[in-house]
């Protein structure tokens, strides 16, 4: 009867074990990252995908030494809120926040776990720290911020005959109204007048395309994950009535924007995964490690766009 006892004792334990390990314990030696990432596009996927690879390369693969805890907010502040708690509940060994209203929440929450962000265009403005080069907090990572002025100019060179710009952005992040104070004084630097066009949840994305389409030149959007998100349909709208569209990133060239000069975001996240390597094990302290910038831009333009829109694309680009 004893020897029963004992064994269903034994069968319990490895039982209770067995779903502890499943609830993503670790052993000794092993990393716990908590992810929230506030949508699903392709910029945003990108940039995750090369934080993974970044952390392999520092010897951190998943499955081996590394739990990863991947949350998708679907691009509510709600629920970048509900998995936030979570995150700082479990007591991860670090959480990554990919783009600004995930990096607000996680932020708001904890002031001890190391947070790192990525995709996020200013951290200082977005108060995630107390300046770029010194956060002075737990958080610290990369910024995706491109050279808007730039991508002012590229509008400009592709359609030189333009006269007006629609600034379309999402009113709800700040990483787009930042870039937009920059797009307006590029803009007028460039003799161009603007008008904005503003949405604040997805389902107004086709509405406001095709509220400004008829009023302007060209569309520009900067890195705004809400557009980023529904692209396909503000270049929809645009085709209709033979509008480019300059975006802030290469996957809205993708979708169908003419061109871009902006941030790879695979390797932005590739170079948040070395920062987090550098946290675990150097034990380095993020109120002291600076915002990083990725130092190169890429140039991308869409040739079956310009061929549909009937815009000839320069030599020298």
């Amino acid at each position: 009867m004893k020897l029963i006892q004992k064994l269903s004792l034994l069968i319990l334990a490895l039982f209770v074990t067995s779903v502890v390990f499943a609830g993503g314990s670790k052993d000794e030696g092993t990393v716990k990252i908590g992810i929230v990432q506030l949508i699903e596009h392709p910029a945003l996927d990108a940039s995750y995908q090369g934080f993974v690879d970044g952390l392999a390369e520092g010897g951190f693969v998943e499955g081996e030494n590394l739990i990863l805890d991947f949350n998708n907010a679907q691009g509510e502040q709600a629920n970048c809120q509900t998995i936030a708690q979570k995150l700082v509940n479990d007591n991860d060994d670090l959480i990554l926040a990919i783009a600004t209203p995930a990096a607000q929440a996680v932020a708001n929450l904890t002031d001890t776990i190391p947070i790192l962000i990525t995709a996020v265009t200013d951290p200082a403005s977005a108060k995630l720290v107390e300046s770029n080069e010194m956060p002075g907090t737990n958080v610290t990572g990369t910024s995706d911020l491109t050279p808007v002025a730039e991508q002012i100019s590229l509008l400009k060179k592709l359609v030189p005959e333009a006269k007006k710009v629609g600034l379309m952005y999402s009113s709800n992040e700040q990483n787009s109204m930042f870039q937009i104070e920059i797009a307006k004084k590029a803009c007028e630097a460039e003799g161009l007048e603007y008008i904005e066009g503003t949405v604040s949840s997805s389902n107004e994305i086709q509405q406001v395309a095709q509220s400004i389409v008829g009023k302007v030149d060209v569309i520009y959007i900067p890195t705004d994950n809400m557009l980023a998100a529904g692209m396909a349909t503000v270049v929809m709208v645009a085709n209709e009535s033979n509008i480019p569209i300059i975006c802030g990133e290469e996957g809205g060239v993708k979708a169908g924007a003419l061109a871009t000069y902006g941030v790879n975001y695979y390797e932005l996240g590739k170079q948040t995964g070395a920062m987090a390597v550098d946290l675990i094990k150097n034990n380095k302290n993020p109120a002291e490690m600076p915002i990083q910038y990725l130092e190169n831009c890429n140039l991308v333009v869409n040739e079956e766009a310009a061929e549909l829109l009937g815009i000839s694309i320069p030599e020298d680009l």
